[in-house]
């Protein structure tokens, strides 16, 4: 048996998430079909997050488990054939039997772009929010330093559809680092933020409420009230998904072979 991670980057415009739907193209979908097709195996696919439909990657993580002799490069190299050019495997490696992109993944970093000037250019539309209203970006920056750290999130995060079970679940995560900065063309504002794990939309919530904070409508010590209250409907809106990128995953050791 043989156990490959990859790293996957992908457009998520034209795709409903990461996870497997009927009848609707996704990620782990596409994968899932042509590791199939590769290996005449009934394949199995973990990613270590699960983006949501419009969501972008560049260093999302996959592991699966196959008795196929192909090596990490011949599947690199198959898969790219086969996938749509919207989704390339950036790289393939043998692991050891205990790695899972999920279980084992100990950081993800996401990042979410605003574009300030007055007119998108054509070939980023599809990664950026436009937002080229006045905002107070000294506020904006203070309230983002004030995720970092150990909160509760439930005013951050997507309701389950039932009271009974937003009530259960645990909503506590921790952030290790959030910045918001200029891009170095100054035509951006971006948002970046690295944690353990998060909540479903906690991010696309978490820059709503900022762009409450800078609109006025917040201010960056109300960050502290909203973990409190945990009322999602006093933080900020979830904002669009096509400013959002999974940047980057980190894992435990993976190569323990053998």
């Amino acid at each position: 048996m043989h156990y490959l991670k990859l790293t996957i980057a992908y457009d998520g415009t034209d795709f409903h998430g990461w996870q497997m739907q009927s009848g609707k193209p996704t990620i782990q979908g596409e994968l899932v079909s042509i590791l199939r097709r590769l290996t005449q195996e009934s394949i199995a696919i973990h990613g270590s997050g699960r983006t949501d439909a419009g969501v972008h990657a560049l260093g999302q993580v996959a592991s699966f488990r196959t008795q196929s002799a192909l090596s990490p490069s011949e599947f690199q190299r198959a898969l790219n054939a086969l996938l749509p050019p919207t989704i390339r495997i950036v790289a393939a490696q043998e692991t050891g039997p205990d790695f899972n992109a999920r279980w084992s993944a100990l950081a993800k970093t996401y990042r979410y772009r605003l574009y300030r000037g007055k007119v998108v250019p054509p070939t980023i539309w599809r990664y950026v929010l436009h937002y080229p209203f006045p905002l107070d970006e000294d506020r904006m920056r203070d309230a983002a330093a004030r995720f970092v750290g150990s909160h509760d999130f439930a005013a951050f995060a997507a309701s389950t559809g039932s009271e009974d079970d937003d009530r259960e679940r645990a909503t506590v995560r921790e952030v290790y680092a959030a910045e918001l900065v200029r891009s170095p063309d100054q035509e951006e504002l971006v948002f970046t933020v690295r944690g353990r794990s998060f909540l479903r939309y906690m991010v696309r919530k978490m820059v709503g409420t900022l762009l409450d904070v800078g609109r006025g409508r917040l201010t960056p010590d109300d960050i502290d009230k909203l973990y409190l209250l945990k009322d999602r409907s006093k933080s900020g809106p979830t904002v669009p998904p096509q400013g959002l990128c999974m940047v980057s995953v980190e894992h435990e050791e993976a190569f323990r072979i053998g």
